[in-house]
C-alpha cells in the first residue's frame, strides 16, 4: 500500500519460464527498447513488493489461434497459485474458428477480461474479423484491455478505435499507453469523450514529460485512468515514483491506483 491506498498494477505481462527470455526479447525488438525485468511471476511479485504494489493484473497475447487455450490456461494456473496477488486476463484471436467457445472457456477459468494487441496479433481494430470479439465481450460484459497507438502502423490508432467505441457502446475498452502509444496527445484529444473508454498509463512516462502526462490524465479525468507499469518493460518502483510525483489529490490517486481497476475488471 502507498499512503494507505491499495495499489493495483493494471497491465503486466508474464510468461512460462522456458519462453520468458525469448518473449521479452521479442517485445524489446518490436519496440526498440530493453526491458529491465524478467517477465516471470516471481520476479513480478518481488519487484512489485519493492514498489509498494499490492495486486497485479496479468496477461499475455496469442499471435496465432492455436495459442489461445494454452495461454489462457497458463494465466489461470498462475493466478491460482497467487490468488491474493494476481488477477488474470485472457486472450482471444480474431482468426479462431470458435471465438465464442474460446471466450466461454476463458470465463470458466475465472479470468476477468480480454487482452488484445492489434499490432503484434496482426489486425486492425476495426477489421471485420474482430467484430465477433466485440459483440461477444459486450454480450458477456467482459472488458477488453487493448494496446492502442503506434505512429509506425495504422492498426490501433484512434481512427480505427472510434468506430468500435461508437457501435459497441456497452463494451468497456481500456486503451493501454494513455490511449495511444507514441501519439499520446493526439489520442487523448480524440478519445477523451467516450463513456465506455478508459486508459492505463503504462509505457508512457519514459517518453513524455510529467507536465504532459498530467495534462493528458486530466483530459481523460482521473475517473477514467488506471495505474499500470507494463511489466517487465519498466521498473515498477520507478513507475510508481513518477506517478506519485504528478501530485494528484488523495481521492484522485485512490481512483487511479485502485478503484478504477476494481470497477472495470470486477475485482472484489
Amino acid at each position: 500500500m502507498i499512503n494507505d491506498i491499495c495499489v493495483i498494477d493494471s497491465h503486466c505481462h508474464i510468461y512460462p519460464e522456458k519462453i520468458a527470455a525469448a518473449a521479452v526479447n521479442g517485445t524489446d525488438k518490436f519496440y526498440g527498447g530493453k526491458s529491465v525485468c524478467l517477465g516471470l511471476v516471481d520476479d513480478l511479485l518481488s519487484e512489485g513488493k519493492k514498489a509498494g504494489i499490492d495486486r497485479f493484473i496479468v496477461q499475455s497475447v496469442a499471435t496465432t489461434p492455436h495459442q489461445v487455450a494454452k495461454i489462457n490456461e497458463f494465466i489461470a494456473i498462475e493466478v491460482s497459485k497467487h490468488p491474493e496477488k494476481l488477477t488474470g486476463l485472457g486472450t482471444l484471436h480474431p482468426e479462431s474458428e470458435d471465438i465464442e467457445g474460446d471466450l466461454k472457456r476463458l470465463m470458466s477459468l475465472g479470468l476477468h477480461g480480454v487482452k488484445l494487441h492489434p499490432d503484434i496479433q496482426g489486425f486492425k481494430i476495426d477489421d471485420y474479423r474482430c467484430l465477433k470479439i466485440y459483440e461477444l465481450c459486450e454480450k458477456y460484459n467482459m472488458p477488453i484491455l487493448m494496446h492502442t497507438g503506434d505512429n509506425r502502423y495504422d492498426n490501433s490508432n484512434p481512427n480505427r478505435l472510434i468506430p468500435v467505441l461508437e457501435i459497441y457502446k456497452d463494451l468497456i475498452i481500456v486503451g493501454a499507453h494513455m490511449g495511444g502509444w507514441s501519439i499520446w496527445e493526439e489520442a487523448s484529444k480524440k478519445l477523451c469523450g467516450y463513456k465506455n473508454f478508459y486508459v492505463d498509463c503504462s509505457s508512457s512516462f519514459a517518453y513524455i514529460s510529467k507536465e504532459v502526462a498530467k495534462e493528458i490524465i486530466c483530459r481523460y479525468t482521473p475517473q477514467k485512468v488506471l495505474f499500470a507499469t507494463d511489466y517487465p518493460m519498466w521498473s515498477p518502483k520507478k513507475e510508481v515514483e513518477i506517478f506519485l510525483s504528478l501530485e494528484f489529490n488523495s481521492n484522485e490517486m485512490k481512483l487511479m491506483l485502485c478503484e478504477n481497476a476494481k470497477k472495470v475488471f470486477k475485482m472484489e
